[in-house]
């Protein structure tokens, strides 16, 4: 009989030490993540000017853990979402695709669900395309002008450059300008707005 109580009173201890270890590790603290901060991000979802449309959603993870005062505060891979603002093709004539989103939830490690956070828009514009469309239509008109010199002499040149660069302006009109694309790992730099308060355990 004594024996059986020494092991349930070996028990009883060992629960105790086990459950004051237990509330020794849930003891957090607060860090406040300062406006400004970069948060390095890589996308987990693609985006693109042709392919993504306004609130659809954007996904990714921290490739780098972000500390504040020497405290981790984010470890590397914490979830950040949010959803695109802006998404626009390329037009025939004027107007350059872009893509724009920006993020709005992090989901920190711990205790705490999720939480509101606010940044910087991440916006990509595609480049111009000027210098591309005067060489064609500068091209057709050349060619125009050499078909026709032989044809018709000076004449000819003259009324083959201006139907050529006619051409050339026709096929500028007919082609879309570059699309502007951010696939799944692209690395972003993303400042936050809004300072963010997160709790970390106590180590």
């Amino acid at each position: 009989m004594k024996k059986m109580w020494t092991a349930v009173a070996f028990v009883a201890a060992l629960t105790t030490v086990n459950v004051g270890a237990e509330q020794r590790t849930t003891e957090w603290r607060e860090v406040t993540i300062p406006a400004g901060t970069i948060l390095k991000v890589n996308l987990n979802t693609g985006v693109g000017s042709d392919t993504s449309q306004i609130e659809d959603p954007v996904r990714g993870t921290l490739r780098s853990p972000l500390t504040v005062r020497g405290i981790t505060a984010l470890p590397a891979g914490t979830a950040i979402s949010g959803y695109v603002t802006d998404a626009a093709r390329s037009a025939r004539v004027k107007g350059r695709a872009r893509i724009a989103f920006r993020f709005t939830r992090i989901d920190p490690p711990g205790p705490d669900d999720s939480t509101t956070i606010r940044t910087a828009t991440v916006a990509r514009i595609a480049p111009g395309t000027k210098k591309q469309d005067a060489a064609k239509i500068g091209g057709g008109a050349v060619g125009g002008a050499i078909i026709g010199g032989i044809v018709g002499g000076g004449d000819g040149a003259a009324k083959g450059a201006a139907m050529g660069g006619a051409g050339g302006t026709g096929v500028v009109l007919a082609t879309r300008g570059k699309e502007v694309r951010m696939g799944a790992g692209t690395p972003l730099s993303v400042r936050l707005s809004q300072a963010l308060t997160v709790r970390v355990p106590v180590r």
